[in-house]
């Protein structure tokens, strides 16, 4: 049991440094990009790589750690991303917006191929080393998942404020460096007790005939679309309209508040993520229970995107009381999606095998990958067409979606 809790450890520390970057590296390229010009659906395009790198990833990297083993995945996903930092360092400002959204959609796909190999990589260490008893595997998985997205909240405040400070180059080189620093420190320290994977391992083993597993990997597929529709761009740029008149004081004041409020949405999310066991009481209840809570969870998750695209379509030009409506809102939602999303994590490992369980959360988060590439996409249409009030329409119409995936998922764990 020590030995699995010291693998636990190191495994959680090695993915908070990464989930560190990865917020940090968004925020970066975000309002980078923004202060240079680049349209909305432009923004959305630096991001389409690395959602696409995402959905092809999870698809193999299941494969490939049980092929070659768990700590060889982790090890790439670091190692991924420090190269994609140390080439994204390389950009100039003297491209054309052609070259370097080209140049930024490769090394931002880079950075998703990294992402999701050190996701999928602690997700299954959970299955491996949590204990049977007492719903342990619900609580190692909330703690994992909640700690994770408490830091890349940190993470998205980090990158604003080095962009503010010391500016886009010297950030993803501190970035870069504090990245090698743990990903040594971890390969030195890392204990045994992780699978070290198999040569009999095929490919095709990867896509899942349980349909727990399908439908699961479908509503999530939609929850996902659901949250990054309105937080990839939508969000952040409507807040920097509203906060900047295009001097550099107000833009460092916009930055400042725009990564405040997404590290304070993430960071508060992750917390509620950690706390879903105690919240829904989950030692006390059955996987199938837990399969129904999951469903009307969604339902209440969709009415607040609805309400909030209702608000804003008829409140015209936005006021300091609409705003403070607008990010009340969206935490309610954010407490919502992170008892929705734990539950979710969760389930995947409760349906799944230790055998089949780096196939299994592959193929389930190859869903919610591309979730977020839908999601990405149409956070940029849906924002230069119709504004935030599109976006967050947009936002419940896939909640919708996830609703009726869960509705199957339940009347498959309870047949009549």
């Amino acid at each position: 049991m020590r030995q699995g809790v010291s693998a636990y450890i190191a495994v959680t520390a090695a993915y908070w440094a990464f989930m560190l970057t990865d917020g940090a590296l968004r925020m970066l390229v975000l309002l980078h990009f923004h202060t240079l010009g680049f349209s909305p659906v432009q923004l959305a395009y630096l991001f389409v790589l690395y959602e696409i790198a995402g959905v092809v990833t999870n698809l193999s990297a299941g494969w490939i750690a049980a092929r070659f083993g768990l700590t060889s995945t982790l090890y790439a996903g670091l190692g991924i991303q420090i190269a994609a930092l140390l080439a994204l360092s390389q950009l100039d400002p003297n491209w054309s917006i052609l070259g370097s959204v080209i140049f930024v959609m490769a090394v931002q796909g880079a950075s998703g191929v990294a992402k999701d190999l050190a996701k999928m990589s602690s997700k299954s260490a959970v299955k491996v080393l949590a204990p049977e008893e007492g719903g342990g595997l619900f609580r190692w998985v909330a703690v994992l998942t909640g700690s994770k997205n408490a830091v890349k909240g940190l993470g998205f405040l980090a990158g604003a404020a080095m962009l503010a400070s010391i500016g886009f180059i010297p950030s993803v080189l501190v970035m870069a460096a504090l990245l090698s620093v743990i990903l040594l420190a971890v390969a030195l320290k890392m204990p045994s007790g992780l699978p070290a994977g198999r040569k009999d391992a095929k490919f095709k083993e990867v896509f899942s005939k349980n349909p727990q597993v399908n439908w699961l990997s479908f509503s999530r597929l939609f929850l996902f679309g659901a949250r990054d529709v309105w937080f990839v761009v939508g969000i952040p740029i409507y807040f920097y309209a509203v906060l900047s008149d295009g001097s550099e004081e107000s833009n460092r004041i916009a930055f400042f508040t725009i990564g405040t409020f997404m590290a304070v949405w993430i960071i508060l999310y992750g917390l509620v993520q950690a706390a879903a066991p105690k919240i829904l009481r989950a030692h006390e209840k059955t996987t199938e229970a837990l399969t129904a809570s999951a469903r009307t969870w969604a339902v209440w998750l969709m009415l607040v995107p609805l309400i909030l695209a209702i608000i804003l379509q008829y409140s015209g030009e936005p006021t300091p009381s609409l705003t403070i409506r607008i990010v009340i809102g969206l935490l309610i939602f954010g407490a919502l999606f992170a008892v929705n999303s734990s539950l979710h994590s969760y389930l995947i490992l409760a349906f799944t095998s230790k055998d089949r369980v780096t196939m299994d959360v592959g193929f389930y988060y190859m869903s919610n990958a591309a979730g977020r590439l839908v999601g990405t996409v149409l956070s940029g249409l849906s924002y230069q067409i119709g504004g935030l009030p599109l976006c967050l329409g947009t936002a419940a119409g896939m909640v919708a979606l996830s609703v009726y995936g869960m509705n199957r998922l339940a009347a498959r764990s309870n047949p009549v």
